[in-house]
């Protein structure tokens, strides 16, 4: 999994065995190690981002924060996309 950047003991990554056609712009945030299933959060074409689900339980506070970094990175993630899956779709 291309892992992109950590926040505190939080892993943002990319899952690396996305569906065909592949899926829009989004990272997924776990605890330790990468996992299927991890909290998925859609990055918007204005470098907001969306909560997919929350299936990691990150506590609220700390998922703010960690979007609020994702948000910040946004632009670096969706390029870190474009080069790893060859194109860059968007939810919204």
């Amino acid at each position: 999994m291309p892992q992109l950047f950590k926040v505190g003991s939080y892993h943002v990554y990319f899952w690396a065995n996305e569906n065909d056609p592949i899926e829009p712009v989004h990272v997924h945030i776990a605890k330790g190690t990468p996992q299927p299933g991890a909290t998925k959060v859609w990055i918007t074409r204005r470098g907001k981002c969306l909560l997919a689900h929350n299936q990691s339980h990150i506590p609220e506070y700390v998922l703010r924060n960690i979007i609020a970094v994702i948000e910040t990175q946004s632009a670096f993630i969706t390029e870190a996309w474009r080069a790893f899956f060859g194109e860059a779709r968007f939810f919204c």
